[in-house]
């Protein structure tokens, strides 16, 4: 495994998302000296918050999954999670409402998911589904430490004995063929499968790998941060600071001075000069490389990546019985609508650069789950529709077409179920791919690189900077990719190209056991 050369001593990671964060705390507990610059005025990058009107609301991910690799982030400075985050695991995990009419809850249990899919679909899909949970363990077993929480410097890389077992189990099958060969109802099909749009591709285009993703949230569990999951890079941040890390809000970086071969400070947007001896960065890879680092080191093959749809998202406090699920005891802290389309979908947004004409969307109420989040009769509502990115759909003006999106996302949510929600509105704010753009991510595209064949282990842009002995990158845009369990492995690779091997923290840990089981129930 290669790592930086030459010293090590003090670090300066630019960036304080949750790649940089994971790195920031292992370099900490590994004795080294890290300082942390962030051009906003507090941590999280795209794990951000927006607070107004006794609302608050992520304005990133919403979606946590996998705990025990943020234990371990912070088991490296010789803190428990439980000291600094609270968790609690969800259940229902996701309720899902199909075009029919009917619902399906994913339950913490995965039997009693199947007792919910044998009611909906018969006993003969559950027996699938229980196949299917089999199948999706096994795939994680084989694939997250030897080829996603790995250094895989080269396409050999990827010959390891568990190579043939992923063969053996299907992964390199399509994944809508993987999750076809054992569900039968086109609802279960597509609640097994949508995930493949958060590697930026459609389900009969991904590879059966990806199913690792359903086997994170549907099988391990999706769990709630209380505070938001801005709590979360709060907390890092935190006590990486407790472990002598430095932080420096409001401070943008605007190069990477090179001397040698070698990094030697950034510079601010004020013009002071930062020494140092590694510098990490985490802001959006290809981003990072145009505007942070000389043109000679950027590899050609960033001009030609494939980038993940976008999309638009509206956060919106409103009436609490807006909500269609306001009455029910076991309320939906995540809801995922299904359209009637479904190939059509995936085709619309990234090959045709068009807008849904059947909306599949996500809305996530964690004042649901966690009543502070909103002020007394009214909850937080996280809306995500998919998009196509900038380049895909540059022929969409958001300047023009924005608001009146946003009128036909709110009329979409008023037709499911979602009631008065317009009426009831106290506040708002939306987000378009534009305004990703403006932020920084290439294309608009918040879910970065698209995880084609191309772009995937040792073919996705690597963590060290070539032609520079001592840039590494971390962050969705580098290895192993997309998702907060990624991002925050990104971190311990990066880490782990600075300090060596075994020494930023444990490699990933396997199923059941950890942090899960220590955590409260909603």
């Amino acid at each position: 495994m290669r790592t930086v050369t030459g010293p090590t001593d003090h670090v300066v990671v630019v960036g304080a998302g949750l790649g940089g964060l994971s790195a920031a705390l292992r370099l900490a507990g590994a004795g080294r000296r890290v300082t942390v610059l962030e051009r906003a005025d507090v941590p999280g990058g795209r794990a951000g918050v927006w607070r107004s009107g006794g609302y608050q609301f992520d304005t990133g991910p919403t979606v946590l999954t996998m705990p025990d690799l943020l234990a371990d982030a912070f088991a490296t400075v010789g803190e428990d999670l439980a000291d600094w985050v609270t968790l609690r695991r969800l259940d229902p995990l996701y309720r899902a409402r199909f075009a029919d009419g009917s619902a399906l809850d994913v339950r913490a249990d995965p039997e009693a998911t199947a007792a919910g899919i044998a009611a909906l679909c018969g006993p003969a899909e559950a027996a699938g589904y229980r196949r299917f949970v089999e199948t999706v363990t096994a795939i994680y077993r084989a694939e997250l430490r030897d080829f996603i929480d790995a250094q895989l410097d080269s396409p050999l890389g990827l010959l390891r004995p568990s190579l043939a077992r992923l063969a053996a189990l299907g992964a390199f099958r399509r994944l809508d063929r993987l999750v076809g060969s054992h569900l039968r109802d086109p609802r279960t099909r597509r609640l097994f499968s949508f995930q493949a749009m958060y590697a930026g591709l459609a389900p009969h285009q991904a590879l059966g790998v990806y199913a690792v993703i359903s086997y994170m949230d549907s099988v391990a569990g999706v769990f709630h941060a209380e505070g938001g999951l801005h709590a979360v890079p709060v907390a890092m941040a935190a006590a990486a600071a407790k472990h002598g890390a430095t932080f420096r809000y409001g401070t943008a970086v605007t190069e990477v001075e090179v001397s040698g071969g070698r990094a030697v400070a950034v510079r601010t947007a004020t013009g002071e000069r930062i020494a140092a001896d590694v510098v990490v960065l985490n802001p959006d890879l290809p981003t990072a490389y145009r505007e942070l680092l000389p043109p000679t080191v950027t590899p050609r093959r960033l001009a030609r990546l494939r980038y993940s749809p976008s999309c638009f998202l509206l956060l919106a406090g409103a009436g609490a019985h807006a909500h269609p699920d306001a009455d029910r005891l076991d309320a939906a802290h995540h809801t995922i609508h299904f359209g009637a389309a479904w190939r059509r979908t995936f085709s619309e947004i990234i090959d045709r650069g068009e807008l849904m004409s059947d909306p599949s969307f996500l809305v996530s109420v964690p004042s649901m789950t966690e009543p502070a989040l909103a002020p007394a009769g009214g909850h937080a509502f996280h809306v995500l529709f998919p998009t196509p990115n900038a380049v895909a759909g540059a022929e969409l003006d958001w300047s023009v077409i924005g608001p009146r999106y946003r009128d036909e996302v709110v009329a979409t949510l008023e037709r499911h179920g979602y009631e008065e929600f317009a009426a009831t509105m106290a506040v708002e704010s939306m987000t378009t791919p534009a305004d990703w753009l403006a932020r920084g991510l290439t294309a608009g595209a918040p879910f970065a690189a698209a995880h084609t064949f191309g772009q995937t282990g040792p073919f996705r842009p690597g963590n060290l900077a070539p032609g520079l002995e001592n840039v590494v990158f971390t962050g969705s845009g580098t290895r192993p990719g997309v998702g907060v369990p990624m991002v925050l492995l990104s971190g311990r690779l990066a880490a782990e190209r600075v300090v060596g091997p075994g020494r930023a923290g444990r490699r990933a840990p396997g199923p059941g056991g950890g942090v899960r089981n220590r955590l409260r129930k909603p």
